[in-house]
């Protein structure tokens, strides 16, 4: 019974169980029925991995089209760079655009690289590619050339998306200008003497990017800690606005023309290890636009007629300009047609007013594709011409002329003291319209010069006769130098009776000949086969003053017929001509500057102006002393290209200096002027004067050439050391020998002599010697020279003949006398 019981028991469990089992599992498939079914989470991209272009580039971005699109949101660029641009070169051009105050003016280069994007694997590499090395690609060393210089990588970028069509590459390009590159961004040398630690992220920031046809330009401000701040040196750091130009290069490069010393040329250089030579050689070539025959005027060009280039050279003038300059800055950049019609082209260049916004929406001064002549509101006295070229070619593709307000000062402080006393028109405080325009022109034709390749030619002014600059037939035809490229100003050796003369120079024969020479097409040749017909046309005026080029000169002047500032062949002659101008100016002074209610800052200014001139004419003079004429040639033409001035004139010269600024200048000493000008000074700035010029006569270098004149071509021949500072021994120490009183100005005369012996005998130091185009010093040891012995003589010479002397004269003259004597014990005999 219980067995049976226990047995129904199991049963309706399990019967129980199954059906609940049942139960539940017709409840979970409903339950499924009804719940939607879960979707497994797709897998989240990679950490930078590339994704879809709509991901990437979304509607929040602004896109800029241009020669690649940049695409902005907030502080976000990103570059869209097609397919066809990778592996073109282009050319970064890094500027300072807005400066800090204390760091030079705002729009000067510094520093100029190749790039080129390249694509590999998930990244774009941007590198620097370098050109100063090369071999042509057919010979056998320019793998050597190329194992030797790999291209650095200048940033590597992820790729973040390819475009739609997948012809474009998309990557972030913030970085590049939001962190320190440092060939973007502050250069070396400042951050060296600033001593620039670190760029504060805090203060930086992208300004903006703009994409154009051929350019991308990036302005992005750097705000750098720094230890000597030029400015605000409380904050502890620099601020500053860079500006970066992006320029594609062209696809085929223009043909180069090679680079001559005998006519100046702003040129680059390139090592060539492909050439027919037993080393490496650097070659140069030059700077130029690219002006071609059109193909259908090449039999008319042949011919000899004038043809219209296949491009124009176009300059905008800046729509900021005042209206009253433009036509004056136009006629300066028009003015050079008639040198460009040498070279066989007419209406080859030309000037225009910028566009409006309304003429052309699309105009901006920062596309490449234009150049323009920018006017600055800036109190800098200046004005400049900077280019961007082609490494590979030399090709000029973009020039800038910077136009500063305050050049306007410098141009009427400069006509008023050089011509004032024969010219109405440059006396007073502010000239007519006519004649600051005038000025403008001038300066523009200058500047325009420089960006169409053409350096100063300091050497030009020396070419005219110093008496045919007085004349009026021949200064309206030739101007005041063959080349408006000098420092030729404005006529200062023209005197009142000398009527109608010209007063400044225009486009020259020189700057013709340098045009036709750089710029006429030499057709069916390649450019090493130009070389001939290029020397024929140097030839062909050798010899010729008017066709010479003399380089300008940095860290003191070598050849004296190459100087800044001066004019014609006869540096006194030209220079005595110019202090009688002065002298005549002085007494006018205050009547030409002085306006009712007005102080007396004119006065002082132009005051100023007038020793500045007369400190001019001096150092034209005195750097004949020890002089050395530099005439470039080549290994066919006779001749010597280093020459020493001529013995009679050094001592002509130094003669010249005793005589109008040893021998005390009483006419620059106007008591009228000073009372209204300044409670003191008049002593302190004539010793200035008189010991910069004897401080430069007495130059290391200077004399280490008239030693070497002398060692070379004896003493018969040349101006001698010895005789030099016997001549000048006469001249500052007069008194002496003749028994006169000693004046104030020339007491103070002859003890910057002993301090000068005294630094030659005790502190100088030796120099290094230079010639590399414009920098030219020579060189020399102290103390394996002349030099210290011939200093120590003239001492103890001049202690002597002032021991003699001390014993006659008034008092102060004794005690003068007695403290020479004392003082040059202790500069024979330092303690």
């Amino acid at each position: 019974m219980t067995k049976k019981i226990f047995s129904r028991v199991l049963l309706f469990a399990l019967v129980l169980g199954f059906s609940a089992n049942a139960e539940a599992q017709i409840f979970k498939k409903k339950k499924k029925k009804e719940e939607p079914k879960k979707v497994a989470p797709k897998p989240k991209p990679k950490k930078g991995a590339i994704q879809p272009y709509a991901k990437v580039v979304t509607k929040e971005y602004k896109t800029d089209e241009g020669l690649f699109k940049v695409h902005q949101k907030d502080n976000t660029y990103l570059f869209e760079i097609p397919d066809s641009l990778l592996k073109r070169e282009m050319l970064m051009v890094t500027r300072i655009a807005k400066t800090a105050s204390g760091i030079g003016f705002g729009g000067g280069k510094t520093n100029t690289q190749v790039l080129r994007w390249e694509k590999k694997q998930k990244q774009i590499l941007l590198r620097v590619v370098s050109h100063n090395v090369v071999a042509d690609t057919i010979l056998p060393v320019h793998e050597a050339v190329v194992n030797s210089n790999l291209e650095p990588i200048l940033f590597a970028f992820p790729i973040k998306a390819f475009s739609k069509d997948s012809t474009a590459t998309v990557i972030d390009a913030t970085s590049l200008f939001s962190t320190d590159v440092k060939p973007l961004g502050f250069p070396g040398f400042y951050r060296k003497f600033y001593q620039a630690t670190r760029l504060d992220k805090t203060r930086s920031y992208i300004d903006r990017v703009s994409s154009y046809p051929q350019n991308i330009e990036v302005r992005h401000v750097k705000t750098y800690f720094a230890n000597k701040a030029p400015s605000n040196s409380a904050l502890g750091s620099i601020t500053l606005e860079m500006s970066n130009s992006m320029v594609l290069l062209p696809k085929v490069p223009m043909k180069r023309r090679y680079f001559d010393e005998r006519v100046g040329w702003f040129a680059r250089g390139q090592t060539d290890y492909g050439l027919d030579a037993q080393k490496s050689k650097t070659v140069a070539y030059l700077d130029r636009y690219r002006l071609e025959v059109k193909d259908e005027d090449i039999e008319k060009f042949k011919r000899g007629e004038l043809v219209e280039p296949k491009k124009q050279i176009v300059y905008y003038v800046d729509r900021a300009t005042p209206e009253e300059w433009v036509p004056y800055i136009i006629q300066g950049v028009n003015d050079w047609q008639v040198a460009f019609e040498a070279a066989g082209f007419k209406n080859a260049i030309i000037a225009k007013r910028a566009p409006t916004k309304e003429e052309d929406p699309e105009y901006s001064p920062e596309d490449v594709r234009y150049s323009v002549i920018r006017y600055l509101a800036s109190p800098i006295p200046n004005a400049n011409g900077p280019h961007v070229s082609d490494p590979r070619s030399g090709e000029i593709l973009e020039s800038d002329i910077n136009w500063y307000h305050n050049v306007m000062s410098l141009l009427h402080n400069w006509f008023f003291i050089q011509t004032a006393a024969i010219n109405p028109d440059a006396r007073g405080n502010n000239f007519k319209t006519e004649t600051m325009g005038e000025l403008i022109k001038f300066v523009s034709s200058h500047e325009l010069g420089h960006t169409l390749g053409l350096p100063h030619n300091m050497g030009s002014s020396s070419a005219y006769p110093v008496d045919s600059l007085r004349s009026a037939s021949f200064t309206k035809k030739y101007g005041t130098a063959p080349s408006i490229m000098d420092y030729a100003r404005f006529n200062y050796v023209a005197q009142p009776e000398d009527k109608g003369v010209a007063l400044m120079p225009n486009i020259g024969v020189y700057d013709k000949y340098a045009i036709a020479w750089g710029y006429r097409p030499i057709l069916d040749k390649t450019a090493e086969e130009e070389k001939p017909v290029l020397d024929s046309w140097i030839l062909k005026h050798a010899g010729d003053p008017m066709y010479r080029f003399g380089h300008q000169q940095a860290g003191g002047v070598v050849d004296p017929s190459s100087q800044t500032e001066d004019l014609g062949d006869d540096a006194m002659k030209a220079s005595m001509y110019g202090i009688k101008n002065l002298q005549r100016i002085l007494p006018r002074l205050e009547e030409w500057t002085s306006e009712k209610g007005e102080t007396y800052e004119n006065l002082s200014t132009m005051y100023g102006q007038v020793l500045s001139q007369f400190n001019r004419y001096i150092g034209h003079v005195s750097a004949n002393i020890g002089g050395v004429y530099e005439n470039y040639k080549t290994t066919d033409q006779e001749g010597a290209v280093y020459t020493h001035v001529d013995k009679a004139i050094q001592k002509e010269a130094l003669q010249f200096v005793i005589d109008e600024l040893f021998k005390t200048p009483k006419w620059m000493i106007d008591e009228n002027i000073f009372s209204k000008t300044e409670f003191s000074g008049s002593v302190e700035r004539v010793r200035g004067l008189q010991a910069r010029n004897l401080n430069n006569i007495l130059d290391a270098g200077r004399m280490a050439r008239m030693i070497e004149n002398e060692t070379l071509n004896g003493a018969s021949k040349s101006y001698t050391l010895v005789n030099m500072m016997s001549d000048l021994r006469k001249g500052v120490w007069t008194e002496i020998y003749n028994g006169a009183s000693i004046d104030t100005y020339r007491r103070n005369l002859q003890r910057a002599h002993l301090d000068r012996l005294d630094y030659l005998l005790n502190k100088a130091k030796d120099q290094r010697g230079a010639n590399s185009g414009y920098r030219k010093r020579s060189g020399i040891t102290i103390n394996q020279s002349d030099v210290k012995s011939v200093a120590r003589g003239e001492l103890k010479r001049i202690q002597r003949d002032a021991k003699k002397a001390a014993y006659s004269g008034n008092t102060l003259r004794r005690y003068h006398l007695q403290d020479v004597v004392d003082r040059i014990d202790m500069i024979l005999e330092p303690k």
